[in-house]
């Protein structure tokens, strides 16, 4: 009869493994170096400790999206609302359109806008976007090479916006999930 070994599974979670991990390099570290080698590990590894919590935060992705202590940051809205020049027939509302959907694709791929999409209906709102900057003047800068402001179709409305950071994983995430490029 074939033996089989004996398999048994422990669940440690990262944070644990991490700990145990530290405290074994720390405890290695501290046989072999000077006094003054001592504390600089001893201080690195306060610092290392001091970023990692047990409910999942993630210091490094905060800070990949700018995130404050609360997870938070500052963006610009536009809302896009309805101009007084509208284009005269269809076939000039395709090309200005199409012009318009360029230029939010450029926005996106230079890592100025995070999101942008049209609201339903015929109303004078016509759309949002938000843009990663909390500067208001850089946003209109950014809202002025939009073919459809400098036709008047569109008039945007810019206003500082405070919310979760992670809106800046929907640029990433849109890229995985998107078939056709609008």
């Amino acid at each position: 009869m074939a033996s089989t070994p004996l398999s048994l599974t422990f669940h440690i979670n990262s944070t644990t493994m991490k700990l145990a991990l530290h405290l074994a390099l720390f405890s290695m570290l501290l046989l072999a170096c000077s006094q003054n080698e001592k504390e600089e590990i001893v201080q690195e590894i306060t610092e290392i400790e001091t970023t990692e919590t047990t409910d999942g935060f993630d210091s490094t992705l905060a800070a990949k999206y700018g995130a404050d202590a609360y997870g938070m940051k500052t963006y610009v809205m536009a809302f896009l609302n309805r101009g007084p020049n509208r284009p005269k027939d269809s076939a000039q509302s395709a090309e200005l359109m199409r012009a318009h959907l360029d230029n939010i694709g450029r926005l996106a791929k230079e890592g100025k806008l995070v999101l942008a999409g049209p609201f339903y209906g015929d109303g004078d709102l016509r759309g949002i976007y938000i843009f990663d900057t909390d500067n208001i003047d850089t946003a209109r800068a950014y809202t002025a090479t939009d073919p459809a402001i400098i036709y008047g179709s569109l008039e945007m409305e810019l206003i500082k916006w405070y919310g979760s950071a992670g809106l800046m994983a929907i640029p990433e995430v849109h890229k995985k999930i998107s078939k056709e490029e609008v």
